[in-house]
């Protein structure tokens, strides 16, 4: 079983930057896929970025250029910097974890005012 934790979320004035973390405990394969996903409400959720364990990186359209996401596999931690907020990008972000299986955590809210 993997357990993932999430922090960093808040509310940020647009423009303004977060740095989200998410700690990954348990059993955890040597190679998987690590990543932020997020949700607004009545959406679904969508991938925002994510990041193998030999550093490969995939970004959503809209975060290209803003967002940039980094690990720490001794640590078993992926991050989320965040730069130059928009609203559109107020959501709940949940951390995945893609192995055998997909384990996600319980999200943070980002919530960025216009």
């Amino acid at each position: 079983q993997v357990q993932l934790v999430e922090s960093g979320g808040g509310l940020v004035q647009a423009g303004g930057s977060l740095r989200l973390s998410c700690a990954a405990s348990g059993s955890i394969s040597r190679l998987n896929v690590m990543g932020w996903y997020r949700q607004a409400p009545g959406n679904q959720r969508d991938l925002v970025a994510d990041i193998t364990t030999g550093g490969s990186t995939n970004y959503a359209d809209s975060v290209k250029g803003r967002f940039t996401i980094s690990r720490n596999n001794a640590k078993n931690r992926v991050y989320l910097e965040m730069n130059s907020l928009k609203p559109e990008d107020t959501a709940v972000y949940y951390c995945n974890l893609k192995s055998t299986r997909d384990y996600w955590g319980q999200g943070t809210q980002v919530t960025v005012s216009s």
